[in-house]
């Protein structure tokens, strides 16, 4: 299930071809498996695939995660929405970094966090992201400064220590990740 904010927007069409080769839609739906809860914000897989050889319309396999997982696999592309709550009043400092382990442990990350006294998802991977905000305001977070984003602002994001923080309410971002080997 989608993030109840954004369960319309959401959606993903995933097109290829039938047996007589003409184009058609083989998916047509929500995520295909997500990690977040509302208040929590989360990860929501739309689609995980090799980018190297050729691409087969015919072979409609599912290709989105069911357990999200951060990064791409060696040589893959992933593409996925991701949800940034605001932090939440009075909870300490302490609580959010244990949290912000935890949520990472669960999709595969918790050592690629990075410096959580600058904030407590501060993190690292080793990909290309060309990421997308939807929806809501956010700031992007680096070691030296933080920049505010409004919907339809991109940032090509090149294999450095960064964090999201939402402004507001919950902020939508869509994200192409790329594995830097490619």
């Amino acid at each position: 299930m989608a993030h109840p904010a954004f369960s319309e927007a959401m959606r993903r069409v995933i097109t290829g071809e039938g047996e007589d080769g003409r184009s058609c839609i083989v998916i047509d739906g929500a995520p295909s498996g997500e990690i977040g809860a509302p208040g929590l914000g989360g990860l929501y897989e739309i689609w995980h695939e090799a980018v190297s050889g050729t691409i087969d319309p015919k072979d409609g396999r599912e290709r989105g995660e069911t357990l999200p997982v951060l990064s791409p696999g060696p040589d893959q592309v992933k593409v996925r929405w991701f949800v940034i709550e605001p932090p939440p009043a009075g909870v300490a400092p302490a609580a959010m970094k244990a949290a912000a382990r935890e949520r990472f442990a669960q999709f595969g990350a918790e050592h690629e966090l990075r410096d959580q006294n600058r904030h407590p998802a501060m993190h690292q991977t080793e990909t290309l992201d060309i990421i997308c905000l939807i929806s809501g305001e956010a700031s992007l977070i680096l070691d030296d400064g933080e920049t505010r984003l409004k919907p339809g602002q991109i940032v090509i994001q090149r294999g450095t220590s960064h964090a999201w923080i939402a402004h507001g309410g919950p902020a939508l971002f869509l994200a192409v990740l790329i594995d830097r080997s490619i």
